[in-house]
């Protein structure tokens, strides 16, 4: 009896959909037209169970007869626990699956390690004699990791300047296991506040599911005359699937420099010389500054060459 949720890989796989974003998968098309499907992670932590699952379509007109698939380890690293999936006969349009389970070791050998998948058949032709069996060996990568991998990505601008506001997000990923107790913490450096708090929690991080955090640096409102780096860290603290906890941090330095004579801030504000229009004021305003600071300058030099004309 084919369980549910191999009907539905088969119907995924079957129009061309990978049905894990947490795994890979190798698809081929055998001899007789079956479609042999394997699903396998993407990763693994050493010491850690994990499952490959196989999945046989027959899209063929004839039964097939003896369908097997199997997994050799050639490396003490990965031990299987069961090694075979196998039907007496499959006939055409029909499918069946299974999940193959293997453990690690905790001292296993890190990087890519290649198990040898061996699928088999015998075409009955006519459905009723039959064939040579058809072979062929299939080698299944498995990327072996000491730990957890968690990343921590930074979105911010090429550049910030003094007085003004800039985003600063904060991306968190777990690519291997989902964590708990998750908490995260920005370090400024001195002479920048970070707008709101500097400190998050989270209960779970699951695996390939990231949390984005937004937060607002505001810059001191002391002018500077040469630019140079500040350093930001981000510090993230979390529980691993083991129950061990540890603390992974990255350090992003970012470019302070003068502000120029015009500057236009993320919230759409607008710095002119030493003048700040919020984000709400209209581009007449804006427009009409300049024009505005002309006209004053025209009436004082005006003012001026009638009185040195009333002192002669």
């Amino acid at each position: 009896m084919i369980a549910p949720f191999l009907v539905l890989i088969g119907i995924l796989v079957s129009f061309g959909y990978v049905v894990s974003a947490d795994a890979e998968t190798i698809k081929q098309t055998m001899d007789g037209a079956v479609d042999l499907t394997i699903e396998y992670p993407d990763s693994v932590i050493a010491g850690r169970d994990f499952t490959i699952t196989v999945f046989v379509q027959n899209n063929g007109w004839e039964d097939k007869q003896a369908v097997s698939f199997g997994v050799d380890s050639q490396s003490p690293s990965i031990v299987a626990k069961n090694q075979t999936v196998f039907i007496e006969r499959l006939s055409k349009s029909g499918s069946f699956g299974g999940t193959l389970e293997f453990s690690t070791a905790p001292e296993s050998e890190l990087g890519t390690l290649y198990l040898n998948g061996l699928y088999s058949h015998i075409l009955l032709s006519n459905n009723e004699t039959p064939q040579p069996e058809f072979s062929k060996n299939i080698a299944i990568p498995i990327l072996v990791k000491a730990t957890p991998e968690i990343q921590l990505n930074t979105i911010t601008p090429s550049s910030i300047f003094p007085n003004a506001e800039f985003p600063f997000d904060i991306e968190i990923i777990s690519k291997d296991a989902a964590l708990k107790d998750v908490s995260v913490r920005i370090v400024e450096p001195p002479g920048i506040v970070i707008r709101g708090q500097t400190s998050y929690t989270y209960s779970v991080l699951e695996k390939n599911t990231p949390i984005f955090i937004r937060t607002q640096l505001v810059t001191s409102p002391e002018e500077i005359t040469s630019e140079h780096k500040i350093p930001f860290e981000v510090v993230a603290s979390y529980t691993d699937d083991s129950g061990e906890q540890k603390t992974t941090s990255k350090t992003v330095s970012l470019l302070l420099r003068p502000r120029t004579f015009m500057e236009f801030t993320t919230d759409g504000g607008l710095w002119f010389g030493g003048f700040f229009l919020a984000p709400y004021v209209s581009i007449g305003t804006i427009v009409g500054i300049p024009a505005g600071a002309l006209f004053s300058l025209m009436i004082r030099r005006l003012q001026k060459r009638k009185k040195s004309r009333k002192k002669k």
